[in-house]
């Protein structure tokens, strides 16, 4: 009887363990620090710390109340989402951030277009969810 106790109390324990070390690790890798510049780093916490992923989304990621931000720089412009950033919309509240804050938003944003597109366009999904790629014509 003292045994499953023990085994249960264990599991418990490394849960809590696993669980800290997860939500307390640095997500700043040595690539991710390479590839984009500070600023982008400091762009991607503001991001996190307003909870933008809630509504938006990155490479189709994220909430469905606002629109995908994968390409936004590269198709609306910089000044198109400086001028979301700084007044909010309809939708979108107004965080009230400051120049630097802006500005960090933006060069992630730039980060993020220059890494990639969403959606994909040379894949298809079919009816039941998988992918292929698109065979030339």
């Amino acid at each position: 009887m003292i045994l499953p106790i023990k085994i249960l109390l264990f599991i418990i324990l490394a849960y809590f363990v696993y669980s800290f070390a997860i939500y307390n690790q640095v997500m700043h890798t040595e690539v991710a620090r390479k590839s984009i510049s500070p600023l982008a780093v400091k762009g991607k916490d503001v991001f996190q710390k307003f909870n933008c992923i809630s509504c938006h989304q990155i490479y189709g990621l994220g909430g469905y109340i606002g629109p995908d931000l994968t390409n936004t720089i590269s198709e609306k412009g910089e000044a198109y989402a400086e001028a979301f950033l700084r007044n909010g919309s309809l939708r979108m509240p107004n965080f009230n951030l400051n120049d630097t804050q802006v500005e960090a938003l933006i060069e992630m944003l730039k980060a993020v277009d220059s890494s990639g597109s969403f959606p994909a366009k040379d894949f298809d999904v079919s009816w039941y969810g998988t992918i292929q790629k698109k065979e030339k014509e």
